[in-house]
């Protein structure tokens, strides 16, 4: 049983698992099935560029949100009930920072790597962590804190 409860939105921690699954799928695909990619030149400089800035972003966003739920001294783990909702920092942006920063990271690695396959799998990713985790935390936080996280859910977007 995967029903979310005040106690827990889930009791499988699913994000960490399908974004890993994803990272290993993308890498043996890549091999496998490799998916067209541009030929060499001005064009794909730029892109390898803009992936080492997006996986360093990814990277800085995701240590950055995890900085300020340990800071605000809630819990990391999405299979754990929150202690409160937390509003600062990048939570102002977005409501999932973690899970962003996980899908911008596989975005910049596909870029980087020329691997296609990390691109298409961040989105279904993105996507399963979403129907998986995201929408059983909200109603998770929303049953919890009621119209707090209802005023927070109004002001700030679930992704960006």
């Amino acid at each position: 049983m995967n029903k979310p409860t005040d106690e827990r939105p889930n009791v499988i921690p699913w994000p960490p698992m399908v974004y890993v699954a994803a990272i290993l799928v993308a890498l043996a695909l890549g091999f496998a099935v490799p998916l067209a990619w541009l030929p060499p030149g001005p064009l794909t400089d730029i892109l390898f560029m803009l992936g080492i800035l997006m996986i360093a972003g990814g990277i800085a966003l995701d240590l950055y949100a995890i900085s300020v739920l340990h800071r605000h001294k809630t819990t990391v783990m999405p299979n754990r009930a929150v202690s409160h909702i937390v509003t600062s920092g990048p939570y102002a942006l977005s409501r999932n920072p973690i899970y962003l920063g996980e899908t911008v990271l596989m975005i910049g690695t596909g870029l980087f790597s020329g691997n296609v396959w990390f691109i298409v799998l961040a989105f279904i990713a993105s996507f399963a962590v979403q129907k998986l985790a995201i929408e059983r935390e909200e109603k998770h936080l929303e049953h919890k804190f009621q119209k707090a996280w209802r005023d927070y859910a109004k002001r700030v977007k679930r992704w960006i």
